[in-house]
């Protein structure tokens, strides 16, 4: 059967458990990027994400024997609370492998969702280790294995949205911008649109930190990175799926790459200007309109917003990620002469009227002549860091630039 027919199939199993989303014009961005800018709200999900389409369609389709056995699954967080709510609803045991480094918001929601049907167990510290975790146990205990992106049905159910984006757009869709963890997300949209839609131009968009279908394609085979940033957890796998590898490589207009710290500035934004909570993945589309600020110009453009379960406690982490992105966030190594008066210098010469100490660790050493402290600097505007390197400079403070030195930053800023 033709993964077309699959998604119209999946439409109908799953049209009472997942909700038909809005698809909501932007005022704010449609004038910033002189285009008409459409957001599809896969955040207004029961589980807050588009992940229960895809895991809800391949759990009900199992046979009565196979949902005997119980299912297992490997997520960072939105592909469990789907497989939690599924599972939930049709009274089907779940085993859910989640990395430790899951944030807590996520593995809550799963037990919230699945309740009594679902154990959570916590094991590795990326997606891809507890993607192994769960295998093994399919293997050596059994139980359905509901993989995450790399399974027709879960492609299919994903699919769904892009039925409803040609059902509910005004006009035909210039560009598609879609995020990209492991892909299935991307291989169902593609699916349908290079059949129903074939003049939509297709973006998929990748964090900067983990970019393996980018890495992939350009190989022209599906790779395995060795590292991963995992902060945009949503989207942060070592590796793409094989069916999803097939289905994208050919069928993307272009695929982009979003630094971790614009992702943060634009979850940001849109909690400040609209009143929306993104999580990092969900924030990927929006953050990668500025690359294509020419193109779209004019054009009906759509964004997937796909989910928006943020950890709070990650805030004062994603406001650091934000500062030190545009800029306006910087750490030194300051040498400081070990005698009275040396801090007021420092700040009275060095800092302008509206540059602010926001992070200061001095340590003080006997019959040493400097002592060195790390400073951390925030400014209201970028510019204003050329004025306080070279006031540095001429008032002769020994010093390092911690922001481009990964490793000095790490070990000396908690």
């Amino acid at each position: 059967m033709a993964l077309l027919e699959k998604v119209y199939e999946a439409r109908e199993r799953i049209k009472d458990v997942a909700t038909h989303t809005p698809l909501m014009k932007n005022e704010n961005l449609s004038e910033e990027f002189l285009a008409q800018v459409w957001l599809k709200r896969e955040d207004l999900q029961p589980v807050r994400s588009y992940k229960l389409r895809g895991a809800y369609n391949k759990i009900v389709s199992l046979t009565d024997e196979e949902k005997s056995k119980g299912v297992v699954c490997a997520s960072a967080g939105n592909h469990a609370q789907g497989v939690a709510y599924a599972c939930n609803k049709l009274n089907i045991k779940a085993t859910i492998f989640m990395p430790v480094t899951t944030p807590p918001q996520k593995t809550k929601q799963v037990k919230l969702f699945g309740k009594d049907k679902v154990e959570v167990v916590l094991k590795g510290d990326t997606f891809d280790e507890s993607f192994h975790e769960a295998k093994r146990l399919c293997k050596d205990m059994g139980g359905i294995f509901i993989h995450p992106f790399d399974d027709d049905k879960v492609i299919a159910g994903q699919g769904t949205i892009a039925l409803e984006l040609l059902e509910d757009a005004r006009t035909p869709i210039d560009y598609l911008f879609i995020p990209i963890g492991g892909g299935g997300l991307a291989a169902g949209l593609i699916t349908v649109f290079k059949q129903l839609s074939p003049n939509t131009k297709i973006i998929g968009v990748e964090p900067a930190g983990a970019p393996s279908m980018t890495n992939s394609i350009e190989k022209g085979i599906n790779t395995t990175l060795e590292h991963i940033d995992r902060f945009v957890d949503g989207a942060a796998v070592k590796r793409v799926g094989e069916k999803t590898f097939e289905i994208c490589k050919d069928n993307l207009e272009d695929i982009v790459l979003v630094p971790e710290g614009k992702i943060c500035t634009t979850i940001l934004r849109m909690y400040n200007e609209e009143a929306i909570v993104v999580e990092p993945a969900g924030a990927l589309t929006i953050a990668a309109l500025d690359l294509y600020k020419k193109q779209i110009q004019g054009k009906h453009v759509v964004c997937i917003v796909s989910g928006s379960n943020n950890d709070i406690t990650r805030t004062e982490e994603i406001k650091e990620r934000s500062l030190l992105y545009e800029g306006l966030k910087h750490y030194f190594l300051v040498q400081f002469p070990q005698r009275p008066g040396s801090l007021k210098e420092f700040v009275n010469a060095i800092l302008g009227p509206d540059d602010d100490i926001t992070y200061f660790q001095f340590s003080k050493k006997n019959n040493r002549e400097s002592g060195p402290a790390v400073v951390g600097i925030e400014l209201k505007n970028p510019n204003d860091f050329k004025k306080i390197e070279t006031r540095l400079k001429q008032r002769t403070f020994n010093y390092q630039y911690l922001n481009d030195n990964a490793d000095l930053f790490t070990s000396l800023i908690s």
